[in-house]
């Protein structure tokens, strides 16, 4: 096995083309459904069939994304896409929702689990969770360092995303677009809001305003490519679904020459990916990036490469001079960058205003735009490039080797062999020559004739006797039966299929008397819940909660979302919102635990998480049904739903918009002027919904608990809004 692997993605067949023949060890892509790229092109069941026999066929693992959270009605449509891919030979699932891994890992044992990012992979707890239900890997989120990764030492493989476009919440945790406009990121439909532009206010007063404050540079670890190759991180993953297949070819061939250590100009390379795709880069938080070098405020867009400026214009063309080292090609797109406009290149003229195809100092190009000022260029697509990518000939051989024993008066013996596969055929009894006998260098030459197929050929082993004579025509029909029957081996690997009955034991507990839950943030709110009857309140302050917890049975302490350490950081009795084996512990588990379906909530009940409030992403309708579905199939369980409050919408690494620690008179604005609070912990960054929810209750009563989330109200507020509801 590789000491690493580079994984690259794959948004449809001529991405997998660009990644396979430019050097990937493994791929990842999707199929219609259940991907976490829904808009990505992404692949039908006969075009799956054929990217895995490619795969296959040069030695290339597959990966299928299923990595969204599943609903109940979804989950026999997910199972049988499970079963046509297990049986099919992909080489492994990417899942994000706890109760399908859960149910696969019963259900298929022989299939491959790999833990998604979206699965929220940021403490060692859930490493060592995952690694006790059978999962093979783990994808880590983002924000983890590579110190951190290298810390966890349970015995799974360990996958981090090593280039290209960055999430600004943690992933799984971002329900942004599913607030605004219904489009979950959790179910590949995301609608991209961080890349938009927000006010900052402070106190009723804009303090930066109209930037792009949630948007990242990309991510771009090139730098650190020794520390990566002496960490514990097996596969190193490029993000990429939606590029186009320049982009895949280009930066899988850039990382394949790092991960080998082959010598080539890091710097010509480097611009050349500028002009491919550049919103500038960052070492990310794997490397502790700060806060200031990690987001790109002004622009989310590609900018190119910078290439040179306008010396003047008029209506007609606009002179150009280029930097030294830079050239312009007919066809290469082109931006000016205060202006932003930009276009084609479809004529070129030297400064004699000569047509030319390409120039490396003063020339000319028309004035498409209407350019009136002085700007500088940026250089946003290379014709070149693209034409030395789109040729994908002879990008990728495979090594074999050729065994021929040949001797007077036996059978002809060929044997073509991979390395892991072999085959040999035997031809008609070799005849001695009459007139020109069959040499070494005859046989080895029309071995040779590998043409258009996959296979390289620079070892032979030819046992034969002198003069001999073999047809050419047996040694040709012979060769192109064996490299048919190595395609056909090589493209047809697979697992044995095998499929288990689940049995799933109907518990027979009675429900807890449903009540009313509260999440406080400071000690008045606590106080007024306090008296409003029988109640579970849950408090995120470990302060308040030591003040209080003797006083007040009934009192959980939140413990911080995204803790690296998290058993060791409980308390009596907990509200948590990560993945853990909690089996000894008393927890509550939150709505941040993403729970869609049924299968989820009976898992998580088995590992000691059995009061659920139920994900904040389900329909109305979808809350009854799912409680009743769950009952009948499973037996009682206590639930809660959030009935009031504000969704947080993000959680966020660090201090992104250098705002004061704990100050909740911060929030953000968009362009339809909709406000949403925004506070720093003094570790991460919070952004609430910039509405509350308000749940119709009249279906649920007597179902399960109803949960008020409370964050700027005072007590007559609070009062109010438990009576109506």
């Amino acid at each position: 096995m590789n000491k690493h692997e580079l994984l690259v993605p794959a948004g449809n067949m001529d991405c997998l083309k660009q990644a396979i023949y430019n050097g990937c060890d493994a791929v990842y892509l999707a199929c219609k459904n259940f991907g976490a790229r829904k808009f990505a092109n992404n692949f039908d069941n006969e075009e799956i069939i054929e990217a895995i026999k490619l795969c296959h066929l040069y030695g290339v693992k597959i990966y299928v994304t299923m990595n969204t959270l599943i609903k109940n009605n979804e989950v026999e449509d997910f199972l049988n896409q499970v079963r046509f891919l297990h049986k099919n030979g992909v080489d492994a699932l990417i899942v994000q929702d706890f109760g399908m891994i859960c149910l696969l890992r019963e259900k298929f044992p022989n299939l491959e689990i790999h833990a998604s990012t979206q699965a929220n992979i940021s403490s060692k707890d859930i490493c060592e969770l995952y690694y006790k239900l059978g999962v093979k890997r783990v994808v880590f989120s983002r924000e983890l360092t590579i110190y951190e990764i290298d810390s966890i030492k349970v015995p799974i493989e360990k996958e981090a995303f090593i280039h290209g476009a960055l999430c600004i919440s943690y992933s799984g945790c971002c329900l942004m677009s599913s607030m605004l406009g219904g489009r979950s990121g959790n179910r590949g439909e995301c609608a991209g809001s961080c890349r938009l532009p927000y006010s900052l206010k402070k106190d009723n007063k804009v303090i930066i305003k109209n930037k792009y404050l949630l948007s990242t540079k990309e991510l771009n670890t090139y730098s650190k490519i020794d520390r990566l190759l002496d960490s514990s991180i097996y596969s190193f993953k490029i993000e990429g679904r939606m590029k186009s297949p320049l982009y895949v070819g280009f930066i899988t061939n850039f990382y394949r020459h790092l991960i080998n250590k082959e010598e080539f100009n890091t710097q010509e390379e480097l611009d050349k990916l500028k002009t491919i795709f550049n919103r500038e880069f960052t070492i990310g938080r794997m490397f502790e990036e700060e806060d200031n070098n990690f987001m790109n405020i002004i622009s989310p867009n590609h900018k190119g490469l910078e290439i040179g400026k306008v010396l003047s214009y008029d209506n007609k063309k606009i002179k150009i001079k280029l930097n030294k080292g830079y050239s312009l090609n007919q066809y290469d797109a082109i931006r000016f960058c205060k202006s932003n406009k930009g276009f084609i290149v479809n004529y070129l003229y030297d400064k004699n205003d000569k047509l030319v195809s390409s120039i490396t100092d003063i020339g000319y190009v028309d004035n498409k735009v209407e350019l009136n000022e002085i700007d500088t260029i940026a250089k946003t697509q290379d014709y070149l490039l693209e034409n030395q990518y789109s040729n994908l000939k002879n990008k990728r051989k495979i090594d074999i080797s050729f065994k021929v024993i040949a001797k007077y008066n036996k059978e002809l013996y060929i044997e073509i062999s991979d390395g892991t596969n072999t085959i040999s055929k035997k031809g008609n009894t070799v005849e001695k020559a009459i007139n020109s006998p069959t040499i070494k260098e005859d046989i080895i030459n029309k071995l040779n004739r590998l043409g258009d197929t996959p296979f390289i050929c620079n070892n032979y082993d030819i046992d034969s006797d002198d003069d001999i004579f073999i047809p050419v025509s047996e040694l040709n029909e012979i060769r192109r039966n064996l490299v048919i029957e190595l395609i056909e081996k090589r493209e047809n690997i697979k697992k044995n299929y095998i499929e288990e009955n689940v049995s799933f034991k109907k518990n027979n507990k009675t429900n807890d008397k449903y009540i009313n839950t509260y999440f406080v943030r400071n000690e008045k709110q606590l106080e007024t819940c306090m008296n409003l009857g029988e109640s579970i309140i849950y408090v995120d302050d470990k302060d308040i909660y030591d003040k209080y917890k003797d006083e007040y049975d009934n009192l959980y302490y939140v413990i911080r979302r995204e803790k690296f350490n998290i058993r060791e950081n409980l308390k009596e009795k907990n509200l948590v919102s990560d993945y853990a084996d909690y089996n000894n512990n008393v927890v509550r588990g939150n709505y941040t635990l993403n729970v869609t379906n049924i299968y989820t909530a009976y898992y998580l009940d088995k590992i000691g998480v059995n009061n659920i409030c139920l994900s904040v992403e389900l329909e109305d309708y979808e809350l009854e049904e799912f409680i009743n579905l769950y009952k009948e199939k499973f037996g009682n369980c206590n639930f809660e739903i959030l009935v009031y409050g504000r969704v947080e919408n993000m959680i966020i690494k660090g201090n992104i918009l250098g705002i004061e620690n704990n100050n909740k008179k911060y929030s953000l604005i968009d362009s339809k002027n909709r406000e949403f609070p925004v506070y720093y912990d003094g570790i991460n960054t919070h952004i609430m919904n910039w509405e509350h929810k308000k749940l119709d209750t009249k279906n649920l009563v007597n179902k399960c608990n109803f949960r008020y989330d409370f964050y700027e109200e005072d007590s007559s507020d609070i009062e109010k809004i438990v009576k109506k509801i």
